[in-house]
């Protein structure tokens, strides 16, 4: 039997949409005001799924704790109250559009979670505008 299990978590963080090479008035058409150059913030919400068949030793498919710790690491401590253009380093060359941060996010997570999980992430950027990304 395969299930899915989730933890949600949540953090706050700033970011501009833009490309360098573009002038401001290209970024303004394509990114809209998430181009401003004095950027803007989202109160994100995230749900971390982690698929996979119970051990039936435990009863657990994981122990939620250790998800729990895995995301405060890899997303909550590094990206929560941030300017993501600035002070993450995934971002450095990586516009940061929500669909990327999923993809950044998915990415820290996969690497620290045993493969024998399938991994999902959700990410809210406001209540209405959200994706998922399970790799």
């Amino acid at each position: 039997m395969s299930l899915t299990i989730y933890r949600k978590a949540h953090f706050n963080a700033a970011h501009r949409l833009y490309r360098e090479d573009w002038t401001d008035e290209k970024n303004l058409e394509i990114f809209g005001k998430c181009s401003n150059p004095h950027y803007h913030g989202h109160n994100y919400e995230l749900e971390v799924g982690v698929s996979g068949e119970i051990d039936p030793e435990t009863g657990y498919l994981i122990d939620i704790k250790e998800l729990k710790d895995l995301i405060l690491e890899e997303v909550e401590e590094p990206f929560d109250h941030k300017n993501l253009n600035i002070e993450v380093a995934d971002f450095k060359n990586l516009n940061p559009t929500v669909e990327n941060i999923a993809m950044v996010i998915w990415n820290r997570l996969r690497k620290r979670l045993d493969t024998r999980y399938d991994l999902s992430v959700k990410l809210f950027e406001t209540p209405r505008n959200f994706v998922l990304y399970t790799g």
